[in-house]
């Protein structure tokens, strides 16, 4: 087995950034600001843009760099929406609430886009869509309901039968699926260093290799203890999703957490990198326990997959992701594997992402579920919003309460992948 730390310095994204690494701002304990964000990810550095643009005072406190953590280890899939269709959200939210939830999580990778253009993000954006490809006929019957359901919406979406699936990805696997055309790439690692380091600019103080270990409350504020001292806020928001670490209790047992393994191929050579995952179309499967799939920018065939636990590397799940990779696309078999990396992806129970809001000021998004690049980005917003002006955002507030029995860490993440993988042979969508 293999440190996080191998997982991050294995990873192609962490080779081939070209937005390059944020410098730190010195930290000056008993300092005083408006906001304070703990996590360096694509929340975080999302919540810290938006506070400082605003221009309130924020400071970003990372444990380690920016983007170590899934922010930098991801797919780099920009893909609007919740595993809810829009019929579901206006079922399970009300009609206002659920319009409006619609429309900001069916813009999310406009939002990405848009800042990445509006900040000159270096991440090599590709806007080529999304195909969620279905292993089985209910998994089909769900994914085509969704496109149309989109599409009635105006979002440039469409029905994909098997051989429009095999011509856009260069795989026979699938019996159709759908296209969302608003989705895309991106390199990820380098997008969030964009995101911090417009930050930065805007004036948001960063603090990296700093680690916050305890939060108090100060009078109507905040006291925030870290590794080189304490900082006060008006309001703190949390952007540790998969890897929280115990400093808002409980916080860590409301996730399943599951590795997220990828491998990326040398570079394929003409012939193939026309015909597999060409002109920047990303992709994915209706398993829940997806594999996934794109082009890097350099021409590699980029495959993930989930189902391992813990955020270290497993040798035997890469073989098993890399003999997929091989069932999937039969063209791969005589490339060399370049790099292999892994990182911890949070689930929830429901499948969606969740804001906690244990107490006035203290403000919590995580549970992207596998969207991270484009809900993330989004969440960071939200959060901003309401701790500057509190605003309600569209998502309602979720109650903080662990997963019963979550001590049995082992037996219950096992239990869930178990239970995750027969959905899948039954054909389920996810």
């Amino acid at each position: 087995m293999h440190s996080s730390a191998d997982s991050v310095r294995d990873a192609l994204w962490t080779t081939t950034a070209r937005e390059p690494a944020p410098s730190g701002d010195a930290f000056a304990s008993g300092s005083t600001v408006d906001v304070v964000v703990v996590g360096g990810g694509f929340t975080g550095a999302s919540a810290a843009l938006a506070v400082a643009e605003r221009g309130n005072s924020v400071a970003l406190i990372e444990a380690h760099r920016v983007g170590w953590g899934a922010s930098g280890r991801n797919g780099g899939q920009v893909i609007p929406g919740l595993k809810l269709d829009p019929s579901e959200m206006l079922a399970a939210y009300g009609e206002e609430t659920g319009r409006r939830l619609t429309e900001e999580v069916g813009g999310a990778a406009d939002l990405v886009f848009d800042l990445v253009g509006r900040h000159g993000i270096d991440c090599e954006p590709v806007r080529g869509g999304w195909i969620q490809a279905a292993h089985a006929e209910p998994a089909l019957v769900r994914v085509q309901k969704r496109a149309g359901e989109w599409a009635a919406l105006g979002a440039p979406a469409e029905r994909l039968d098997a051989t429009a699936v095999a011509r856009l990805t260069g795989t026979n696997a699938y019996l159709g699926g759908w296209i969302d055309r608003r989705a895309g790439t991106l390199q990820p690692l380098s997008y969030v260093r964009g995101l911090a380091r417009a930050a930065q600019q805007a004036g948001a103080r960063l603090h990296e290799g700093i680690t916050a270990t305890a939060l108090t409350r100060d009078g109507a504020g905040w006291k925030i203890t870290t590794s080189q001292g304490t900082i006060a806020a008006r309001h703190v928001i949390i952007g540790q999703d998969g890897y929280a670490d115990g400093l808002v209790k409980g916080l860590a047992q409301t996730l399943i957490c599951v590795q997220s393994a990828q491998v990326a191929t040398e570079p394929l050579p003409s012939g193939l990198a026309a015909g597999i995952m060409p002109g920047g179309i990303c992709g994915s499967e209706t398993r829940r326990l997806a594999f996934y799939f794109r082009q890097s920018p350099d021409g590699r065939l980029v495959f993930g997959g989930r189902g391992a636990i813990g955020d270290r590397q497993n040798p035997a799940f890469f073989q098993a992701l890399i003999n997929a990779m091989h069932r999937t696309f039969p063209e791969t078999k005589g490339l060399a594997i370049a790099h292999r990396w892994s990182g911890q992806v949070a689930l929830t129970l429901d499948g969606l992402l969740h804001i906690h809001e244990p107490e006035p000021g203290l403000l919590i998004g995580l549970g992207y579920n596998g969207r991270g690049v484009a809900m993330a980005t989004l969440m960071g917003r939200w959060l901003a919003a309401r701790a500057l002006d509190g605003l309600a955002h569209p998502l309602p507030v979720t109650t903080l309460a662990p997963i019963p029995f979550h001590q049995l860490r082992g037996p219950a993440i096992h239990a869930g992948i178990a239970w995750a993988w027969l959905r899948d042979r039954m054909g389920f969508a996810g």
